[in-house]
């Protein structure tokens, strides 16, 4: 099985540390698996899109607006 090395904070170490019984290896796997099955997924669901990347801009913005609108009014 190939190796990765991760580069954390001083502060996430030391929480980790207060859990010695825990396999943070394991626990990183199973992010790691779960974020590629995710991103494999999104895949699938969006390689027939027909939107351009001009396209997503436009709706980004569109969204960004409407988000902020919402949040000055309220």
């Amino acid at each position: 099985m190939p190796n990765m090395t991760l580069a954390i904070s001083a502060d996430l170490k030391e929480k980790m540390n207060r859990f010695k019984e825990i396999n943070w290896s394991e626990v990183a796997r199973q992010a790691i698996r779960e974020k590629a099955l995710l991103l494999e997924k999104m895949n699938r669901l969006f390689s027939k899109s027909k939107l351009t990347d001009a396209d997503i801009e436009k709706h980004a913005r569109q969204i960004k607006q409407g988000v902020l609108k919402k949040y000055r009014t309220a």
